[in-house]
């Protein structure tokens, strides 16, 4: 059955993007290997590209409002291909929360709907203050 709403491209983005997110938080695990670091925000970057295409992809990170995260996100990367994986790996993640952080109200409605575990989170959220942005990816 196909899918709605993904191309088949789109679906191998979304498999980049996740393998991305798996090669990050093993990357962590293992005391912040370098090697790791770098296959994530490489599986990242290309699944994002795949996703939403090369020129939104080179708009995005090219945009006036954020030039500071994109900075900091590829300085992050810097970093940890110059061998300092845990000062690279929270400068990438400061660069990230700038990129992303409209979008992070769009993920905590989100996970609010999840069964069982979803209340929790939704108190957790309301108590850190993401709640109830409407904000979508800026794209």
């Amino acid at each position: 059955m196909p899918s709605m709403w993904l191309s088949d491209s789109q679906k191998i983005g979304v498999a980049f993007c996740s393998g991305g997110g798996f090669f990050l938080i093993g990357g962590v695990f293992l005391f912040f290997d370098r090697a790791m670091l770098a296959m994530g925000n490489i599986l990242f970057l290309i699944g994002l590209t795949i996703i939403i295409g090369p020129q939104k992809t080179l708009l995005f990170f090219a945009r006036k409002q954020k030039a500071k995260g994109t900075a900091a996100f590829f300085a992050g990367l810097t970093l940890i291909l110059l061998r300092w994986p845990l000062i690279g790996f929270l400068v990438e993640l400061y660069g990230i929360f700038i990129l992303f952080g409209d979008f992070l109200g769009t993920i905590a409605s989100f996970a609010r709907n999840i069964p069982v575990v979803g209340p929790y989170i939704g108190m957790a959220v309301d108590r850190i203050g993401f709640g109830r942005r409407n904000a979508e990816l800026p794209v």
